[in-house]
């Protein structure tokens, strides 16, 4: 009679220990997979995030087709100032527009028949806008800002949709994404953002 054949021992330890070994990089995988996944979140919640402009209204600044980042980590620690470039959606829609800060909380804006800004009835020093105003919209009267709110205007002032209409109105701190910082598109264009 032949002799009963043993399992070897060492076949099952190395069968086992691979298994042991697949398990902990699977494992590996998937805590490497959610550390990247919830370090993007944080990073596009708090940090930055690309976004594209579409539309010529903050011509000559910024170009259809221009790629951003915006930073969102300043206005954390600060308040927006005048001129800065922010990213915000318009209340009741979807779509992200980028404007320039003209009016700060509390302050009292107006544009008269000549196409001029008044900061609490004292002529703004500005060379942002790329022509005169030919539209005040609902600055052609007195419009003072509450505790909350700023008076965005595009650059290319009369081909932008900005605070002086109804429709975008005033804008709400809560509604401000972030800063436009840095310019990553076109290459040839690449670079920190002018704000003041």
């Amino acid at each position: 009679m032949g002799e009963e054949k043993k399992p070897n021992t060492d076949d099952l330890e190395k069968g086992a220990g691979q298994k042991v070994d697949m398990k902990k990089e699977i494992l590996s995988w998937v805590f490497y997979i959610a550390f990247v996944l919830v370090l993007t979140w944080v990073i596009i919640t708090f940090v930055g995030q690309r976004t594209r402009v579409d539309g010529r209204s903050m011509m000559n600044t910024l170009h259809d087709g221009d790629n951003l980042i915006v930073e969102k980590l300043s206005y954390r620690f600060s308040d927006p100032k005048r001129f800065d470039i922010i990213v915000f959606p318009p209340t009741g829609k979807k779509e992200y527009y980028i404007k320039r800060i003209i009016g700060l909380p509390g302050e009292t804006v107006q544009i008269d028949e000549n196409g001029n800004i008044y900061i609490n009835g004292e002529l703004l020093e500005e060379n942002y806008g790329a022509e005169t105003i030919q539209n005040p919209g609902r600055a052609a009267k007195p419009i003072t800002l509450g505790d909350d709110e700023y008076f965005v205007m595009g650059d290319n002032r009369n081909n932008s949709k900005d605070s002086r209409s109804e429709e975008v109105g005033n804008v709400k701190r809560s509604q401000i994404i972030g800063r436009a910082w840095l310019r990553i598109w076109p290459l040839n264009k690449f670079g920190l953002l002018k704000h003041q």
